[in-house]
């Protein structure tokens, strides 16, 4: 067994480096760099409850807000890691918002107006589900709009971020990804299983015939979008429990740079008497 990649260590290899090219390769799905399934599923458990810990302090400080984006193919474990990792979130202090089609009402405005109506307020944690990155992601592939009007969105969704961030909204973007194999081994699941039926649409089929388009849009969009402020970072997710693992370590280590502090009293406690 290789050894175990931890902390700064794994976030270093997850991470799009700015001014780097990303490349989305089949057989780097996989990756779990060096765990075993027993012992991530342990930490996962230690993480968990330290995500609880940091976000009762976010909370409780009120400076900052934290905006969890993920992105990924279809059935690439976003509603998974919603479901075993973002769940450890006090409810009451966590949204979570999944971006679909456009309706005709924000179509009215432009691309970025409905997502940053959904940036979380200070104190809170925001997670969107897909997000202002399908502006150059299904738009492109599905020729929703010219060439000349979505290559124009990379640097946007930059300023964007980046002023989110100089406001104190701490971006962490995570891409999901499996391989083609992978994808093709979860939709048949869907098909097999009636509680899972409803998930698969004949839609799923066609999107699958663009994998090459649409790892092409995801390079594109995480090379020119991986920045200094809001860095991009693939997480391998053929491996559900690595995938976990991965995202509970990476929000652990985010949350844990932030400078949470817990407000002064406004009283000396020590004079205070409770009878």
């Amino acid at each position: 067994m290789s050894k175990k990649q931890t902390g700064d260590a794994l976030i270093r290899e997850l991470q799009i480096k700015p001014g780097k090219r990303a490349r989305l390769r089949d057989k780097d799905a996989g990756q779990t760099f060096g765990w075993e399934k027993e012992e991530a599923e342990t930490l996962l458990n230690e993480y968990r409850a330290k995500l609880e810990e940091l976000q009762y302090k976010l909370y409780a400080d009120g400076r900052y807000a934290v905006l969890v984006v993920l992105q990924g193919i279809d059935a690439g474990g976003k509603d998974g890691t919603c479901r075993h990792v973002i769940s450890a979130f006090n409810p009451q202090g966590c949204t979570v918002t999944s971006f679909k089609a456009p309706s005709s009402d924000e179509l009215q405005h432009d691309y970025l107006w409905r997502i940053h109506k959904e940036v979380p307020p200070r104190g809170s944690v925001g997670v969107f589900n897909r997000s202002h990155y399908e502006d150059v992601l299904v738009v492109r592939v599905d020729e929703l709009a010219p060439k000349e009007v979505w290559s124009r969105r990379y640097d946007q969704i930059n300023r964007f971020e980046r002023m989110l961030t100089e406001n104190n909204v701490h971006v962490v973007k995570c891409f999901l990804q499996i391989s083609a194999e992978e994808q093709k081994k979860r939709f048949e699941e869907r098909l097999r299983d009636p509680s899972k039926q409803w998930k698969f649409s004949t839609e799923d089929l066609a999107k699958r015939k663009q994998w090459d388009d649409y790892r092409r849009a995801f390079e594109d969009a995480l090379t020119k979008c991986s920045t200094e402020w809001a860095p991009w970072h693939v997480v391998p997710a053929d491996k559900k429990w690595f995938r976990n693992l991965a995202v509970a370590q990476l929000l652990v280590t985010e949350l844990s740079r932030l400078p949470l502090r817990y407000p002064d009293p406004k009283f000396d406690p020590a004079k205070v008497r409770i009878r």
